[in-house]
């Protein structure tokens, strides 16, 4: 899937050129991994075929929000606009 926009401005750099000053460098690999992974994916059921990410979408005022675990309380999270078959403000925080 195309990822449409990134909200964390260092997830950004990271995926658009490759530097991790914006991110914990001990995390860049995984984030590289997950990013790709996305940009790969041509359907949402595929994000549960990796355990360790525990996929699962948010509830409450977060509803339809996907949330991947990458280390503690940081999470990957974005929508994904099934129409258009693309991820929507992909982010990487601590929501916790």
């Amino acid at each position: 899937m195309k990822i449409a926009n990134v909200v964390h401005r260092g997830l950004r750099r990271l995926i658009q050129n490759d530097d991790t000053a914006g991110v914990q460098p001990a995390v860049a690999p995984k984030l590289r991994r997950m990013v790709s992974f996305l940009q790969d994916m041509e359907r949402e059921e595929e994000l549960r075929t990796v355990p360790g990410w525990k996929a699962h979408r948010l509830t409450g005022d977060r509803r339809g929000v996907w949330s991947l675990s990458v280390t503690g309380n940081w999470r990957l999270t974005f929508r994904i606009d099934r129409e258009a078959g693309e991820i929507v403000d992909l982010d990487y925080e601590d929501y916790h």
